[in-house]
């Protein structure tokens, strides 16, 4: 008997139209033979309409104005076990979801606020829990939480906005002191580099505070790291969990930015990366730990710098809800590994089903 599995998508988020061009990627390659599969869409402002159009609709924006969308949204009711939709007579219906596969990048979609409802709902999901979501989204916390455990990472600092506000020349005096430009300037819960600014001199740190302020009341500033940029996919539920090779990223901005990753396609992208067997090795080792540490489940891109000068292994962040497009680096490392999209998406599904004690 098919599973049926719920793609949500969109979402209150600065990465709304990454998650579109994740999820349409995705619909088109869940293996239809296999699964039944319902489209639930978040708009910008928040509302939840269960979708019936085609894909390429969700693609370009467009599928919100889709004459047939319904309000449905899931409840939190374990014995309802799916979505309440409001039909056109004002009468409701349910939907029974087998797994809930959640293509939300960014906040309220990646950082364990809608992973607590999936919980309470008691539907089995797709990636990692409330808890963790919640620690890898926060960069500051996970820099703490790494540097606890000793996995190397470039050098940091973070501040609360308010204090900023209160007294910036003392905290632009600290970074001045502490850390060597270029800098990092980023909110410390967003992701795809949105509102992150690289900083080459004390001047340019209070527009660069600013505008990651737009995106969270938390700001964290890092040291930059000269060396080659790459990335390892982890897959599997904690404790069985595996790494891919590593891949590299020749960006083509002056870091792997917004555009670079989802726009232009610009960059290039090293399958497997440029570095001898033992650096792929150690990067491979700490991603798998890193992912333990947190208690990720089901899926996360981790993100590493090495050096340029001594070959050092430096962590930069984990993602929960890596993008999942055409270009995307987390599909493509585990086609490199022999598995190709559609198996691993249907083993996403099953790493779900595993973790809820489901079969």
């Amino acid at each position: 008997m098919k599973k049926t599995v719920c793609v949500v998508f969109g979402g209150a988020s600065s990465e709304y139209e990454i998650s579109l061009m994740s999820s349409s990627s995705i619909l088109r390659n869940l293996d239809t033979e296999k699964f039944d599969i319902l489209t639930l869409g978040i708009t910008k402002d928040g509302r939840w309409l269960l979708y019936s159009g085609g894909i390429d609709a969700i693609e370009d924006g467009t599928w919100v104005e889709h004459p047939e969308n319904r309000t449905a949204f899931l409840s939190p009711d374990r014995s309802t076990a799916g979505l309440v939709v409001l039909e056109p007579d004002s009468t409701c219906s349910i939907r029974k979801i087998d797994v809930v596969f959640p293509v939300l990048h960014g906040k309220n979609g990646e950082d364990g606020t809608i992973q607590g409802l999936f919980q309470l709902s008691g539907i089995p999901y797709v990636g990692c829990g409330t808890l963790a979501s919640a620690l890898c989204m926060d960069k500051a916390i996970t820099h703490s939480l790494l540097a606890s455990a000793n996995i190397e990472q470039a050098h940091y600092l973070w501040f609360y906005i308010d204090r900023y506000a209160e007294n910036s020349e003392k905290i632009l005096t600290k970074i001045g002191a502490r850390l060597n430009f270029p800098v990092f300037v980023k909110p410390a819960n967003a992701g795809s580099s949105v509102g992150i600014t690289k900083v080459s001199s004390p001047e340019g740190l209070d527009a660069a505070i600013r505008l990651a302020a737009q995106h969270d009341v938390k700001i964290v500033v890092e040291e930059g790291i000269v060396g080659q940029e790459v990335e390892c996919a982890v897959l599997g539920n904690r404790g069985k969990s595996e790494a891919s090779i590593v891949g590299e990223i020749g960006a083509a901005a002056e870091f792997y930015d917004y555009d670079d990753k989802y726009k232009n396609g610009v960059a290039q992208l090293y399958i497997p990366a440029r570095l001898d067997p033992e650096v792929a090795e150690e990067i491979r080792r700490t991603a798998v730990r890193a992912y333990n540490l947190l208690g990720c489940d089901g899926l996360a891109r981790v993100d590493f710098f090495v050096t340029e000068k001594d070959k050092k292994v430096i962590l930069n962040e984990i993602n929960t809800l890596p993008g999942f497009t055409s270009i995307s680096m987390y599909p493509k490392l585990w086609d490199a590994c022999g598995l190709p999209y559609g198996a691993l998406l249907e083993k996403l599904i099953l790493c779900a089903l595993e973790k809820n004690g489901a079969r």
